[in-house]
């Protein structure tokens, strides 16, 4: 798609028309409080709209209303190929819809323009399609038994599941988990972040259109102690899939504990290393890939590049290279198609980096914050031990870490509680393939940036994941019970079956 001028993206601002309740039994409700949240451009800070603040209340109605559509079977029991037709014109509506979804992403999030129409939408779009299709091609089982038995392991939809998605991608997180548990003929119930609800609402509406049954898709605006935990909590949710933050993601776990033993898949942030040994080849290839990395979507991403590991012997080269590239990285108006850097998320989310900056001791380049937006930044840090190689800053801040050889450099990615994504920049083939496979991390890219594609599996180690895998055939799994159907065909009545 053709990108538009500012203006016409700022005209076309003028004319939307926000969703303002929650989705529930295939039409916009308000919260059953009443209660209501004010929806901010992080921008500009002028309010877009007044949303459902929907409570306990609203998540029990939206829950009974999935379980009954679940049971009935008006999703989950028809025909593989018609959940496929359904979600197949999902994807053709979200197509035709799909600049009113970018402007309307771009100013409840702050990401810009340019990442809305040539990523985030189109990649949305893809992955459900991708799910879709791959609706009536999973394939059932049959295992080895006797002549007097036939063994069949087959699939069915976990039941009703609860989402719990992150601000920072609103709707291709949406996707990454709709796109699976809808195929797999779950009920869905989910809980956009209370920062970016837009795009959920209206891609529910969208789905209804399509010929999403009522009751399978439910999204519910509002706070995590109001809508986030009683999800987690819920006895008749049978499963919960969250991406956020590793210190939220753990009280998943506990509310599964404490109520009905609910699967539990997590998703959770990463500080995610990027080395850079001496023989890399092309270190201004390398540096595009270190500042895409580290910059793309304001650092606002869980595999975000946030830790350079670099050999001493590059490090100075590298560094200036790095630095050239991320100039051309320019802070704005998120509605500029040639802005490459938004705003922050909030103002809360603007604070938290700010501080992180004023914790670096050796900036390299960068380090300019001004009223909700930070510019690309690269920090030299003495080791991995300070506080800027250690946490997540989900900003656009680089932190720089010098070591001297291979081994230091995968022991010092390893150090860290996090283990989402990893790259290696390396000419050495056997160096590249020893070290990816030492690198404690779901993804490891070799001599480039990179998360995979919709085909390939999206998880972590350690406390950046449990439970489960985003994308790929993986995907489906977290949303599926599987079932051993063991049927007997001896036709003696007294032979011992075992």
């Amino acid at each position: 798609m053709e990108l538009l001028t500012r203006d016409e993206y700022k005209a076309i601002a003028e004319t939307l028309d926000f969703p303002t309740g929650a989705f529930i039994e295939g039409g916009y409700r308000p919260a059953i409080s009443g209660e209501t949240f004010t929806s901010v451009n992080p921008a500009t800070g002028v309010p877009l709209a007044e949303i459902a603040a929907c409570g306990a209340e609203d998540v029990d109605f939206a829950v009974l209303k999935a379980r009954e559509a679940f049971d009935d079977g008006r999703w989950s029991r028809i025909d593989p190929g018609e959940r496929k037709d359904v979600l197949i014109r999902l994807c053709k509506l979200m197509t035709r819809n799909a600049r009113e979804l970018a402007v309307m992403e771009s100013l409840d999030s702050g990401k810009t323009i340019f990442d809305c129409e040539t990523v985030d939408i189109p990649e949305a779009i893809n992955c459900i399609k991708w799910h879709a299709e791959l609706t009536d091609k999973i394939y059932d089982q049959v295992a080895p038994a006797s002549d007097n038995h036939i063994a069949m392991v087959v699939r069915e939809p976990i039941g009703v599941v609860g989402l719990v998605l992150p601000w920072n991608f609103p709707l291709l997180m949406l996707a990454w988990k709709i796109g699976p548990a809808l195929a797999a003929g779950c009920s869905v119930v989910v809980k956009p972040a209370m920062e970016t609800s837009l795009t959920a609402l209206r891609l529910a509406e969208l789905a209804s259109e399509a010929g999403l049954p009522r009751g399978v898709l439910s999204v519910l605006p509002g706070g995590g102690a109001e809508v986030g935990e009683p999800i987690g909590r819920h006895m008749d949710i049978d499963m919960v899939s969250f991406t956020g933050s590793t210190t939220t993601g753990k009280r998943f776990l506990g509310y599964s504990g404490e109520s009905n033993a609910k699967e539990v898949v997590l998703e959770m942030g990463g500080k995610n290393p990027a080395i850079v040994m001496d023989d890399a080849e092309n270190l201004d290839r390398v540096a595009q890939h270190i500042v895409n990395g580290a910059f793309w979507n304001m650092g606002e991403n869980c595999s975000a590049t946030s830790r350079l590991i670099v050999h001493r012997d590059v490090k100075a080269e590298l560094l200036t290279r790095i630095e050239a590239h991320a100039r051309a990285w320019n802070v704005g108006d998120p509605l500029d198609p040639e802005t490459r850097v938004g705003a922050l998320v909030s103002q809360a989310h603007y604070d938290k980096v700010c501080g992180y900056l004023d914790k670096a001791e050796t900036v390299v380049f960068g380090g300019t914050a001004n009223n909700g937006f930070v510019s690309p930044t690269v920090v030299d840090v003495p080791g991995n031990d300070h506080q800027l190689a250690r946490e997540e800053i989900f900003g656009p801040v680089l932190s720089v870490i010098e070591v001297s050889s291979f081994d230091e450099a995968i022991s010092v990615a390893n150090d860290t509680v996090y283990g989402l994504c990893a790259s290696l920049f390396t000419a050495n083939a056997k160096r590249a393939i020893r070290g990816a496979r030492a690198l404690r991390a779901g993804t490891v890219t070799v001599n480039s940036f990179g998360e995979g594609d919709i085909s390939t599996p999206f998880g972590g180690y350690k406390q950046s994941g449990f439970g489960g895998r985003d994308n790929g055939v993986h995907a489906h799994d977290q949303y599926t019970q599987i079932k051993t159907l063991w049927i007997d065909l001896a036709d003696d009545a007294d032979e011992a079956v075992n």
